[in-house]
C-alpha cells in the first residue's frame, strides 16, 4: 500500500492541508492519517471512501490500482 501512502501525502500537500486539517475534513484522527502517510496502517473502506470523496479522485487511484 505504499501508492496509498505517496498518493494520500501528495494530495493533502497539494491542497495545502495540514494533517490536523485533513483530519477534521474526512472526520478521522490525525494520528490516521499521519499512520497511513507513514504506510503503518491503511484506512478502512468508509475512511478510504471519504478521502476520494474529498480529493474527487477513486479508491483505485489512491489504491495505485489506476493513474
Amino acid at each position: 500500500m505504499l501508492k496509498f501512502a505517496e498518493r494520500l501525502k501528495e494530495l493533502r500537500t497539494e491542497k495545502g492541508l495540514s494533517q490536523r486539517k485533513l483530519a477534521k475534513l474526512v472526520g478521522v484522527s490525525d494520528k490516521a492519517i499521519s499512520l497511513w502517510e507513514n504506510n503503518e496502517r491503511v484506512p478502512n473502506l468508509d475512511a478510504a471512501k471519504a478521502l476520494a470523496v474529498y480529493f474527487k479522485v477513486s479508491i483505485d487511484y489512491l489504491a495505485g490500482l489506476e493513474d
